[in-house]
């Protein structure tokens, strides 16, 4: 039979050495209104890194949206039917996690001018291409990032 919280001695799990019993037991204080004995500090601690650790998916979805936009765009001999499903896959990424947190639209130009930078260099070196070869702005407006067709069939044929 499990141990409810209040039969639970003093001593609690601590945050740093056993995260997921010290979520349990905030949770069940939180639910009993025990407000008096939560750990308020590193409670508002982990809602921060949940916010952004959700501002870290959109980011790297973009970046690998982006990053492949480049690569198909810069060297349409190499292009492969990988980059139309990972270009999908990474539309279909960003959708769901905007979709789960709309408050993250106020952010999505910087997004897209923050992540590009590091786009750009990632597709350089994919692609052994200098930076310079690359526009130094990302020349990708929403609609192009969100909707620009890309079809297997724009692929060139195994040789």
């Amino acid at each position: 039979m499990a141990t409810k919280i209040k039969d639970r001695p003093k001593a609690r799990s601590g945050h740093d050495s056993d995260l997921y019993s010290w979520v349990q037991e905030q949770v069940a204080l939180l639910k009993a209104g025990r407000l008096d004995e939560i750990d308020a500090d590193n409670i508002a601690e982990e809602l921060r890194d949940v916010g952004n650790s959700e501002y870290a998916q959109l980011e790297s979805a973009l970046r690998v949206l982006i990053m492949h936009m480049l690569k198909w765009d810069q060297q349409p001999e190499f292009r492969t039917r990988s980059w139309v499903f990972t270009i999908a896959e990474q539309r279909d990424r960003y959708a769901v996690v905007l979709r789960k947190n709309p408050g993250l639209k106020q952010h999505l130009e910087t997004m897209r001018s923050d992540v590009y930078r590091s786009a750009r260099r990632w597709a350089a070196n994919e692609t052994n291409l200098h930076e310079s070869e690359f526009p130094r702005e990302c020349p990708y407006d929403w609609d192009d990032l969100l909707s620009r067709p890309f079809e297997t069939d724009s692929v060139p044929a195994p040789k």
